[in-house]
């Protein structure tokens, strides 16, 4: 699920590499103790990046070395007891959940088989989740059902359908937050989710069209084939930096943190590097 919102490595000092990875299986950890070894398949960078996020400044980071089912010979490591961590593992199971249960009802009974398999490995997980972070679960609810009367309706209206996922991520900054903090975070996340929602549809295009599925840029661009001219290209590319853009600028209201660097080397040169490689298959399209 996903996974476009994540550091160009080679950017990365070698420490901030390695800190990157501590928090990535740090998250892994905290999926597995908090709601099943099952939950560890749903490990994505986007809620690595939200943990990052969430991560105030007075929360130290711990770190230590252990063996795990990735890597039972050498140990690795991994940050622990942060609530950062915690609360994007259950994040992460709630919307998982959520995103299986549409894709059931978006498939027939024979390819739905692996989302119900899915859904059936995370129901004591998402059950837990659900109690741990009940607020979030029910704007995750009512944003999917939102999206699937969007897609019954084959929606035109990009912004309208990439609206309702945005809330589901602007829904991470609690009202709990202080003002100072919250207020940036929901625009960052607002606009992160937005650029999640459409740079996804941009790379499922070609297999929704040939599915039959709704996609809302093709349904937006009336794409044949899934394909794309230099127009529509170019529309999609200046609302995606748009959106980028809206994200680095919230960003630096924020106070300086112990993930900042890795931060930006996402917000700067990690998304407009996926941008740029899934916009590039619509190029390779017309040259054909």
């Amino acid at each position: 699920m996903f996974g476009y919102i994540k550091p160009v490595t080679p950017e990365l000092k070698v420490r901030e590499h390695e800190f990157f990875k501590a928090c990535y299986c740090g998250l892994c950890h905290a999926l597995k103790r908090n709601y099943g070894i099952a939950s560890r398949f749903i490990l994505n960078y986007e809620f690595v990046f939200l943990s990052m996020l969430l991560w105030e400044t007075d929360v130290p980071v711990k770190k230590k070395r252990k063996r795990c089912i990735a890597s039972p010979i050498k140990k690795k490591c991994f940050c622990y007891n942060a609530p950062p961590l915690d609360t994007c593992a259950g994040y992460s199971v709630i919307l998982a959940w959520w995103k299986l249960r549409d894709s059931i009802k978006d498939e027939r009974f024979v390819k739905s088989i692996p989302y119900r398999m899915g859904r059936t490995a995370l129901k004591r997980a998402y059950k837990k989740a659900s109690r741990d972070f009940p607020d979030f679960d029910g704007v995750v609810k009512t944003e999917i059902s939102s999206l699937s009367v969007y897609e019954q309706n084959e929606e035109t209206s990009l912004d309208r359908a990439a609206d309702a996922f945005s809330h589901i991520l602007a829904a991470v900054a609690t009202d709990e937050m202080p003002g100072e903090r919250r207020r940036p975070l929901l625009e960052l996340l607002y606009h992160l989710g937005r650029w999640i929602y459409i740079i996804d549809a941009c790379d499922d295009i070609k297999d929704d069209v040939a599915a039959k599925r709704y996609n809302p840029v093709a349904s937006r661009f009336a794409a044949s084939g899934g394909k794309l001219d230099e127009a529509d290209i170019e529309r999609l590319k200046t609302t995606l930096d748009h959106s980028n853009n809206l994200i680095g600028s919230a960003f630096e209201l924020l106070p300086e943190g112990h993930w900042s660097e890795i931060i930006r080397n996402v917000i700067y040169l990690g998304m407009p590097e996926i941008c740029k490689n899934v916009l590039k298959t619509f190029e390779a399209d017309r040259c054909e």
